[in-house]
């Protein structure tokens, strides 16, 4: 592997991408299944409400993606998406909610050239264009499909039988989620060296205690809300609105304006309400157990006032097919596994502060840093190419002594995941 270019993607992780396309389709044809069905059964409010959510976490994403795009050429991988060069074409893709779709296909061609020509450079390249997808995709997992989980579920109970298309949709977003989460997982690998991967076992350890501790949170909003529909929008913006103030008072720095980190704080916030996710380095260990204590108190909170409510309102509401103590018994038996696998997780599984692959080039020695060299625009990298394209192998050909400068776009991005993922 050339020393400039420190990543390589691999077989598994290119399945993994090329599986998240799927995912993405599959749970778009259940949102329009879903939204069809609402209308033809007359459920207009909860039709409403659902096109809400989509059209809502659609534009969040088209907006960091329109915004990553428009990150300065210096300091930002030329792809096919920014290939357009026209800000006005790029403006209208986004507009048009195809942000996703292009950066689909650009990463799918990059990776289908690079295995095709076995060209190293492009393989790495695919690691560049799957980092920034992986985090719009664990936003948009967060901010519609979390959200569609509480709403199909309500819907249910409301309903009190199963339909298809809300147990389709039901599966379909909770598939996308999980799915989600572990491939956010895996593109994290990629920062570490060989010898300290984590292996499949881990990834499914992080998805397993992932599951388990977001499933009674979201079942417990939608008991709430299926009782009281009318305050799960106020619970949500107090809640919403103290996490985002948590997040401002920790002192991100993710994007690259004053108004982007404001976004990222609030999209952060939507994950806070459902997830644990860091979002600065050093240790947080302490904001961790703050933050599930903090959780799983509002969680029981959530299922005691759907339990009062079912029990002062018994006489009019239709019988729960399943005892209301069991289900909370159920609930919190989930919840504790699931704070033991994560414990199991980082005790064994997770590498305990490793030397991180985030220095652009092999002469800099401070990941905060980028050097300045030779660039290859394609990717932004300090690796200076021969005629036909291949990696200069001689010394001489590397870049000049590095200058010192800090990191914007992409690499930003990336030293920020990774060193927040590993602290």
């Amino acid at each position: 592997m050339e020393e400039g270019f420190p990543f390589q993607s691999t077989i598994p992780d290119v399945a993994i991408s090329f599986l998240s396309l799927i995912f993405f389709l599959l749970d778009l044809a259940l949102d329009l299944w879903a939204v069809i069905e609402l209308y033809n059964e007359g459920r207009y409010i909860s039709m409403g409400l659902l096109i809400f959510l989509l059209v809502g976490a659609s534009i969040l994403m088209q907006i960091f993606s329109w915004i990553w795009y428009s990150d300065p050429i210096k300091t930002a991988p030329e792809t096919k998406g920014k290939r357009f060069n026209s800000r006005c074409l790029l403006a209208w893709v986004h507009i048009f909610q195809l942000g996703l779709f292009i950066r689909f296909a650009e990463l799918i061609m990059t990776t289908i050239r690079g295995y095709k020509q076995r060209d190293r450079f492009k393989k790495g390249v695919t690691v560049y264009l799957n980092h920034d997808l992986s985090m719009l995709r664990l936003f948009e997992a967060f901010s519609e499909n979390a959200p569609q989980l509480v709403f199909m579920i309500a819907l249910t109970v409301e309903m009190d039988d199963l339909q298809l298309f809300t147990v389709a949709k039901i599966v379909g977003s909770l598939s996308s989620l999980s799915f989600t989460m572990l491939s956010y997982h895996r593109s994290m690998r990629e920062f570490i060296p060989d010898k300290l991967k984590m292996g499949w076992s881990s990834s499914v350890l992080y998805f397993l205690w992932n599951l388990f501790l977001i499933g009674p949170r979201v079942v417990s909003m939608s008991l709430f809300a299926s009782e009281l529909p009318c305050y799960i929008a106020a619970h949500f913006l107090s809640l919403w609105t103290l996490l985002v103030l948590w997040a401002w008072w920790q002192k991100t720095d993710f994007m690259d304006s004053r108004a982007g980190e404001w976004l990222y704080r609030a999209t952060v916030g939507i994950i806070w309400y459902f997830s644990w996710f860091n979002i600065v380095s050093g240790s947080t260990r302490h904001k961790a157990v703050i933050y599930h204590v903090v959780m799983g108190m509002n969680t029981m909170l959530l299922l005691g006032l759907w339990w009062w409510k079912r029990s002062v309102e018994s006489a009019r509401l239709s019988p729960l097919s399943i005892d209301p103590y069991l289900i909370i018994a159920l609930l919190v038996t989930i919840y504790v596994t699931g704070i033991l696998l994560k414990l199991v997780y980082y005790w064994k599984l997770h590498p305990n502060k490793p030397v991180l692959k985030i220095s652009v080039a092999a002469e800099d020695k401070n990941p905060v840093l980028e050097p300045q060299g030779p660039i290859m625009r394609a990717a932004h990298m300090d690796i200076e190419l021969d005629s036909v394209g291949t990696p200069e192998s001689s010394p001489s050909s590397t870049v000049t002594p590095p200058t010192q400068r800090n990191l914007t776009g992409i690499h930003k991005r990336m030293k920020i995941m990774a060193e927040n993922f590993y602290n």
